[in-house]
């Protein structure tokens, strides 16, 4: 090597990022501060790992300096291959080798071309050494080769570290290799140091999901850190991998169940969060009872967090292994249920009202800091079905005030929604809720949101539908199924039943439709109090229009077809009924029961006046409601009507129509 040896030492030493040196990282060159631009041959060669071919191309370079050297922009260049030469991103040889984990490679070309001490820590432009560049690989056979290499040598490249500040242990443990780890700590490498982020090599391996490197880790390196982002541990990463790491883990340090990171959060905090039955379990096993109780910086215990996400397997478990960690309150003075009423979070709900223990059924009625029991709390979040839940099946108090003086029927008048204050409105007052106690003449009717503005953008969209199924009546009027007669233009099925029945929906839906249009264009002109009275009577006008042109349609459907034809369209026509009644009723309806409903009529009729008064939509819409299930209930009956009335007396009309049209 006389052509193109350097003082390695000079150029490779083994430097540390963060020593604040500020020297540029050391790289290879011909000693005039210009670096050896590796060959094409070379490179590739070395990435394929063919041995015989790269000891070739370095052989030549005993022979002396290359005759026809080409300098560009301070790149040697030449025709001839050495040792020193190194790709842009400043790899050698054994930079490509390791990465590419050619074991006999790298054992080749060191024993033959390499004669100095430092050379194993040379690096590149990320301070990668070539045992970062063969563990961030998984290559566990070149690990094992420079690592043998280096102590032969007297290189201590296990515990180098490249410009993010991961050593190679770090680097074998974030991809997961956990043959590699196994090699590293075995040779001696230390899992105490931190990279630049403070990330241990233990994190990352639970990161990874590797639990031969966790496994690795812990049971050789007595001193392994645990340290994590953001103050968590390695449990914290640990239990969004595998109830399998977690126990693991315990085993090597039950305490990590305590340690908490910078938000307080333990680590079964974290458990409760992503739901893992398995994990917390895990966890409860293995921890201190105290970890249960502990509390993060916002008063949360795990329980308050698991009943805020509605993971109510996990509260049932918490609560089955430590009762008394139901009573567990936050810095506001609530308990899991407030928290989980909070949130809209009935199955957390539901659980704690069967449960039937009677520490949990005190906390149904339970106030926190301000007051205010879960009650107060699902109707100030607006959770219809956590109301519900709490009224139908706990025995909840439903006058309880908070410190404001509101009991929960006082908070449904903040409800933006018309129809989710009419749910609440109907749901508590069935279940004997009552406003504070205060003069009527000072109760404030609800206004949600600006009525005008309502008023006109919901008009105007019905007076769309309205003219639309008007348009279509009309032109089913003057398109008779069936046809008309050439000579006297009657229609051919005048005297079928199912004709009289097509003209009768078809008339029906002409004339509502086109009083709904009346109502509308009136209701918008007049911008009165009573606005809103012509908007729901169009709705409803709109719907008969609706109904019977689905039910015309049928009618001029059965008076041309066949049998089988007729029992795919009754069914058809029933399933299109019964898809719009549904949606429309779960969108528009004021209680889940009928039951409620009702009860909700009679208590109203004691407090009729004050209810009306601050809630003047509630008791209306809970009539047209009731007028929508009636007017649905006709139209399946005259559904069957028709289709039973025709199949009796078709018989009867077989003289007065054409053979072409006779039904089979």
């Amino acid at each position: 090597m006389d052509g193109h040896v350097v003082q390695l030492a000079r150029y490779c030493p083994p430097q540390q990022p963060g020593s604040g040196s500020g020297e540029p990282p050391p790289t290879l060159s011909n000693g005039d501060g210009r670096r050896l631009e590796m060959c094409r041959s070379l490179y590739l060669a070395a990435r394929r790992g063919q041995t015989e071919v790269v000891t070739g191309l370095l052989r030549q370079q005993q022979h002396g300096a290359p005759a026809g050297d080409r300098q560009v922009a301070g790149i040697i260049q030449h025709e001839q291959c050495g040792i020193l030469e190194v790709t842009a991103e400043r790899n050698t040889v054994l930079h490509i080798a390791a990465e590419q984990g050619h074991g006999e490679l790298i054992q080749e070309l060191y024993h033959r071309f390499i004669n100095e001490n430092g050379f194993l820590s040379c690096r590149n432009t990320a301070l990668d050494t070539m045992l970062h560049c063969a563990a961030r690989a998984g290559h566990v056979v070149a690990v094992t080769m420079l690592v043998h290499l280096a102590r032969d040598g007297g290189d201590n490249i296990l515990e180098c570290q490249n410009a993010a500040g991961d050593t190679a242990l770090h680097l074998a443990a974030r991809h997961g290799h956990g043959a590699v780890v196994e090699a590293l700590v075995a040779a001696g490498a230390t899992a105490s140091k931190l990279n630049k982020a403070g990330v241990s090599p233990l994190y990352l391996a639970v990161m990874s999901g590797s639990v031969a490197a966790v496994t690795a880790i812990i049971t050789t390196c007595g001193d392994a850190s645990v340290v994590g982002p953001s103050s968590q541990n390695a449990l914290h990463a640990a239990v969004f991998q595998s109830s399998e790491m977690v126990h693991l883990l315990l085993q090597w340090k039950p305490e990590l169940a305590v340690q908490v990171d910078c938000n307080g959060s333990t680590p079964l905090h974290f458990a409760a969060s992503d739901n893992n039955r398995s994990v917390v379990s895990a966890i409860l096993r293995a921890a201190p009872p105290s970890t249960v109780y502990m509390k993060d910086m916002e008063g949360l215990s795990a329980l308050h967090v698991a009943a805020r996400l509605g993971h109510d397997n996990v509260v049932k478990d918490l609560i089955r292994v430590y009762p008394d960690a139901a009573e567990l309150r936050d810095d506001h003075g609530q308990t899991f249920l407030h928290a989980a009423a909070r949130e809209k979070r009935s199955s957390v709900v539901s659980l704690a009202i069967k449960n039937k223990k009677p520490e949990l059924g005190g906390l149904l009625n339970a106030q926190d800091g301000d007051g205010n029991t879960p009650l107060h709390l699902a109707v100030a979040a607006g959770s219809v079905g956590v109301v519900e839940v709490l009224l139908r099946k706990g025995k909840v108090r439903t006058n309880v005030m908070n410190d404001a003086g509101h009991t929960p029927l006082d908070l449904a008048s903040k409800s933006t929604s018309l129809f989710t204050m009419i749910s609440f409105v109907v749901t508590l007052v069935a279940f004997g809720a009552q406003t504070r106690p205060q003069r009527n003449d000072h109760l404030k009717p609800w206004s949600g949101h600006d009525k005008a503005e309502g008023i006109e953008k919901t008009s105007d969209s019905l007076a769309v539908v309205a003219v639309l199924i008007a348009a279509a009546a009309f032109a089913a009027g003057f398109n008779m199924p069936g046809g008309y007669d050439e000579q006297y233009g009657t229609a051919n099925l005048q005297g079928l039943f199912v004709f009289k029945c097509f003209m009768v929906f078809d008339a029906i839906a002409i004339a509502a439709s086109v009083f709904a249009v009346i109502q509308l264009v009136y209701g918008k002109a007049s911008r009165s109090a009573s606005s809103w009275k012509n908007i729901v009577a169009a709705l409803h006008c709109i719907w008969i229009s609706l109904v019977s042109l689905i039910l015309a349609f049928y009618s001029a459907c059965l008076a041309v077809t066949n049998s089988r034809a007729f029992i795919i369209m009754y069914w058809a026509t029933c399933a299109c009924i019964c898809i719009l009644v549904s949606w429309i009723s779960n969108w528009i309806k004021s209680a889940s029961t009928v039951r409620t409903v009702w009860k909700f009529m009679w208590r109203n009729q004691h407090r009729a006046h004050a209810v009306k008064r601050q809630y003047p939509f509630a008791g209306t819409s809970v009539s047209n409601w009731l007028l929508f299930t009636v007017i649905n209930y006709i139209a399946v009956l005259g559904l069957a009507v028709v289709s039973f009335g025709a199949r009796r007396l078709s018989s009867k009309h077989q003289d007065n129509i054409s053979p072409a049209f006779a039904p089979t």
